[in-house]
């Protein structure tokens, strides 16, 4: 088993927080490079639409939002304090490759809830402009499609291609699951909130906070369902650790 030392910061922790800090600087000072080439290239975007490409699912974790220094800053200092407890517990490869893995599978989530909403988002939008009910929108929208009406057709590309999103969140919210798995009973404290709770109780609030406010559209800008499908793909892996008796260390496999 690898040794603990909560001091220490292991070189993937401090080499990700560096990379995304110094990343997220350049997009500070350069707005229009951030947002023509960064931002347009390497964010995430619906795989249904002209801009995707296959990396994107990796590059699109290393960018924040450059006009919220506080996107980079949570994300980063969750990162320093949950990832490198767990990165010495299991040792940088494993850490990394955790990582990696939360924040891929948080994409392909984003992906599949895009592919299941933007339709009816598309809809609903126009719908609303127009001051129609969604129903008569839809058939609408529906007849034009089926004739190859390019205004619509126009407007659905355009709609997919502005579909996209950034950050690391979705593999820092499986950092935080990691660590309610292989620390449960250490306390944890809100903001502003002077009661210890327990990691595990309050990983699962988290969880249970995303999917409501995602199913509810709350905080629209926030993909909460990438940073539940950082959970689910970082839970698929801790339940193969712990079944196989490595979850806190021991044999990579």
């Amino acid at each position: 088993m690898n040794s603990y030392n909560s001091g220490n910061w292991p070189p993937v922790t401090k080499n990700l927080i560096i990379i995304n800090s110094l990343i997220w600087l350049v997009e500070y000072l350069f707005r229009n490079f951030a947002e023509t080439g960064l931002l347009a290239h390497c964010g995430l975007h619906f795989i249904g639409s002209d801009v995707f490409n296959p990396v994107q699912p990796i590059t699109y974790m290393f960018l924040h939002d450059p006009s919220s220094p506080m996107h980079v800053f949570f994300n980063m200092f969750s990162l320093w304090m949950f990832g490198r407890m767990l990165e010495n517990i299991w040792g940088s490869k494993r850490f990394f490759i955790f990582y990696m893995v939360c924040g891929i599978g948080a994409a392909f989530v984003q992906e599949a809830v895009w592919a299941l909403t933007w339709h009816n988002d598309y809809i609903e939008g126009i719908a609303r402009l127009n001051g129609m009910t969604f129903d008569h929108m839809k058939e609408i929208v529906d007849q034009a499609a089926a004739a190859g009406d390019g205004r619509f057709l126009r407007g659905m590309a355009e709609m997919k291609s502005q579909m996209v999103t950034i950050g690391a969140s979705g593999a820092v919210f499986g950092i935080l699951l990691g660590f309610a798995f292989v620390f449960p009973n250490i306390p944890m404290y809100l903001f502003f909130i002077p009661i210890p709770i327990k990691a595990k109780y309050m990983v699962a609030g988290y969880a249970v906070l995303e999917f409501f406010f995602g199913v509810g559209g709350r905080m629209d800008s926030v993909a909460h369902f990438a940073h539940l499908g950082g959970m689910i793909f970082g839970l698929l892996i801790l339940l193969y650790w712990k079944k196989k008796g490595t979850l806190r260390g021991g044999g990579f496999y």
